[in-house]
């Protein structure tokens, strides 16, 4: 199949399959995404995963280039990590915080 048509029809099944929910709601509309406290946290801890994720590729990737660096770079590649977990424990308090006070 081209790639075209791949596109068209994966467009058109979520077309479908998203209408049903749509045509049957009540006269109430809730979200399909709430944007709650509770969310905010989950998608910072996938983004500190991810960020610590990348800092620890690059420093092994550097690392096998050139082995002498290896005790800087490690201790480098701590402290952004270090940085990263402070920065997603400061975000996810304010998270659990708002799911407190709500």
């Amino acid at each position: 199949m081209s790639r075209v048509f791949q596109v068209v029809w994966c467009a058109a099944v979520a077309v479908l399959f998203f209408a049903v929910p749509a045509m049957a709601q009540e006269a109430v509309a809730q979200p399909l995404i709430d944007l709650t406290p509770a969310f905010g946290a989950g998608l910072v801890m996938i983004g500190a995963g991810f960020g610590i994720a990348k800092i620890g590729a690059a420093a092994v990737e550097s690392m096998a280039r050139q082995p002498e660096a290896a005790k800087d770079i490690s201790g480098g590649m701590l402290l952004a990590a270090a940085l990263i977990e402070g920065a997603t424990f400061f975000a996810l308090i304010v998270c659990i915080l708002g799911i407190v006070l709500a």
